[in-house]
């Protein structure tokens, strides 16, 4: 009998797989499909040499991850790569906030009257990254904080809503900045905790920067799963599990899957009849003939572009993918790895990235609206276009079932949907059957590139098989 199976190999499943082999546990991983990585692949979707990630793509939470950090990774082929900005907010008439690894040069970008304010909102937080890190990326009621004077003090403005806090500032420049960051959890910017999005990646810019696995996102995947195997794990994949009964024995079963999934799988009935699944996106991968002729110069040398640009255009790009509306202008997030990963194309030519918010399941096309958005801020954009791959909700489905109805984020952010995930339990890692666990994003600390989530069922695995109790 195995000590424990994990169903998925994702970047959470196959963390939970690595913490546990780590313990001296005998650990075995089946993988749907026949490559690991979930939401950390790369695949040539367009054209030969042309190496695109079909999810994730840059990985603020990554880099400085708690879980990533305590593992030797770069032993194991993962390097990361990064761009001269983190971050570029244009704006049409050219000029752009950026989000820099300084905290001078970023305020200096937001303009005269926003330079002290965002320079007084970072101050008490930066330099302070491991201890915020450890305290946030969890279940926030598994134990005392590590610094509790720290922990509240972030807890007060972290809780607010984006809206509400980008109301500290004067201008558009950073409102629009503090909105676009904020737009990640692909929540209202009137939401319960928006605010601290937006804070912990300005943080993770600052403190570890927004890199790029060299070779692509897959290279995590990759460094998981060569780590795992280094330490007597084994990876099954083109294996699909339909029932419980299809694993070997185990004393644990670990499901990086979506909670609907895994009640299904494991014959738990409606335990997660009540999980909320939010909006979706469209997500489009280009082929280009040269890289994006940005008009804002900062735009050229950042690896992650926003594209909305205020504050009101990125909430109502929000609310209309909330309410089922479709697309008309959207609020953009777009990367350009190709600059400064070389391995991403061929010699001179660039790969593009970028999604836009859409309703959960929405069947329709928004390559028109995506490309009118970026011609806005890069006219002449089409004209580099050699090839593109779209996927909208039904394909980012098809190709990832933890994302039902095409959810990213594997459950709702909306409300307190990033504090309780999937539901409201002591331990959400924990199922009704005593032997089977959730470690998908679907649980804290949520969506992202972190493996935390994995780490923390881990550790409520462990803690079940050595005493008996979560």
């Amino acid at each position: 009998m195995l000590d424990a199976v994990v169903v998925g190999a994702g970047p959470n499943g196959l963390t939970a797989a690595v913490e546990l082999a780590r313990r001296g546990l005998r650990v075995e991983v089946f993988e749907a499909a026949d490559a690991i990585g979930g939401g950390a692949r790369t695949e040539e979707l367009t054209l030969p040499g042309f190496r695109h990630d079909p999810c994730s793509a840059v990985h603020p939470l990554a880099v400085r991850s708690p879980a990533f950090t305590a593992m030797p990774l770069d032993r194991h082929g993962l390097e990361w790569v990064h761009p001269g900005l983190p971050m570029a907010h244009p704006f049409p008439d050219g000029t752009a906030a950026v989000l820099s690894r300084s905290v001078g040069e970023t305020a200096g970008s937001l303009g005269p009257r926003d330079a002290g304010t965002y320079r007084r909102l970072l101050a008490p937080f930066h330099g302070r990254w491991d201890a915020l890190a450890a305290d946030f990326l969890r279940t926030q009621w598994d134990g005392p904080p590590r610094d509790p004077i720290l922990y509240a003090r972030f807890g007060l403005v972290a809780g607010l809503p984006a809206a509400v806090l980008a109301r500290l500032f004067r201008d558009e420049k950073a409102r629009g900045l503090l909105a676009g960051l904020a737009a990640h959890g692909i929540a209202p910017l009137r939401t319960l905790g928006t605010g601290g999005m937006a804070l912990v990646f300005a943080l993770a810019a600052h403190e570890g920067g927004w890199p790029v696995p060299r070779g692509g996102s897959q290279a995590i995947a990759d460094a998981l799963g060569s780590y795992l195997r280094a330490l007597g794990g084994v990876i099954h994949t083109g294996f699909e599990v339909r029932h419980l009964d299809d694993l070997p024995p185990a004393r644990a079963f670990v499901f990086d899957t979506s909670p609907t999934a895994l009640a299904r799988i494991a014959g738990l009935g409606g335990t997660y009849a009540n999980v909320r699944y939010g909006p979706s996106v469209f997500k489009i991968d280009y082929a280009l003939d040269g890289p994006v002729p940005w008009t804002a110069e900062p735009a050229r040398r950042a690896g992650t572009i926003h594209i909305g640009p205020t504050a009101g255009e990125i909430g109502e790009a929000l609310r209309a993918a909330v309410e089922g509306d479709d697309p008309s202008v959207p609020f953009l997030i777009t990367a350009q790895p190709s600059l400064f990963d070389p391995t991403r194309a061929p010699e001179g030519k660039h790969t593009f990235w970028v999604y836009g918010h859409v309703p959960n399941g929405w069947e329709g096309d928004a390559t028109e609206v995506i490309e009118r958005q970026i011609e806005r801020f890069a006219p002449g954009f089409r004209d580099l276009v050699l090839a593109r791959a779209t996927a909208g909700p039904p394909q980012l489905a098809a190709r990832n079932a933890n994302y039902v109805g095409g959810d990213i984020a594997t459950g709702s952010v909306a409300g307190l949907g990033l504090l309780v995930r999937p539901k409201l339990a002591r331990v959400p890692y924990a199922t009704p059957h005593p032997s089977v666990f959730l470690c998908s994003s679907a649980t804290p600390p949520g969506p992202g590139v972190h493996g935390m989530s994995g780490h923390h069922a881990a550790r409520a695995v462990w803690r079940r098989l050595r005493t008996g109790r979560v």
